[in-house]
């Protein structure tokens, strides 16, 4: 299809932005007059973060960013809000803070099936609604099996590092586009999105480039 738009998309299972800028990128792509392809791109945004943090979400932030606790706990309140208002209800007193490395190679394997939005979605929930622990192989597995996945091969892929390689390769990508913060959404590999920004934005993006297709064509 002459308008079918390709958009690549970084980002992390436990970045509050990234669920929030799916579900506004998500209203742009349902309202869109031709096809949007999207695929899903591994970014940590705290790869030195233990599997176990013995610690909340705030203390980590507090810890991390070298801010007060009332001023971290307004930051959350204020990302549960924003949340809340596209539909998504964020339970930060049950995040598991965790490192994300082996829920990025889930995604990778996912998308060998051609599951990986599926998954991305199912990670995103597990994190910030439902209490999940998305750094543990053995809650991997089992997420994945609630999706109908072969557990024990999730598993057997998770230990081996199978898919490594290709998270690896997607952080280096966002490294030589100059990617620092997520999430950020590239249209056709030509344009660039930063931030979970208005739906609009978003839609102006696919119109444009509708746009340009057709005129190419």
């Amino acid at each position: 299809m002459s308008n079918s738009i390709k958009v690549d998309i970084w980002s992390d299972v436990q970045c509050p932005w990234c669920y929030i800028g799916k579900r506004k990128f998500e209203a742009a792509a349902a309202a869109f007059d031709g096809e949007v392809e999207v695929e899903y791109h591994s970014f940590e945004l705290a790869p030195d973060t233990p599997v176990d943090y013995d610690g909340t979400p705030a203390q980590y932030l507090a810890e991390r960013k070298g801010l007060p606790m009332p001023q971290v706990e307004q930051m959350i309140q204020r990302v549960t809000d924003i949340a809340a208002s596209v539909g998504l209800e964020y339970h930060y007193e049950h995040v598991h803070q965790t490192n994300t490395i082996k829920a990025h190679e889930l995604l990778h394997l996912a998308k060998e099936h051609g599951r990986q939005a599926e998954m991305k979605e199912a990670l995103l929930k597990a994190y910030f609604v439902d209490g999940g622990h998305v750094g543990r192989i053995p809650d991997l597995a089992d997420l994945a099996a609630d999706l109908g996945f072969d557990r024990d091969q999730v598993v057997d892929a998770l230990e081996s590092e199978r898919y490594l390689p290709a998270v690896k390769a997607d952080v280096a990508q966002a490294a030589a586009y100059g990617i620092s913060g997520v999430p950020f959404f590239v249209f056709e590999e030509r344009y660039g999105v930063s931030g979970a920004q208005d739906t609009t934005v978003f839609a102006d993006v696919l119109r444009q480039l509708s746009a340009e297709k057709e005129t190419a064509a």
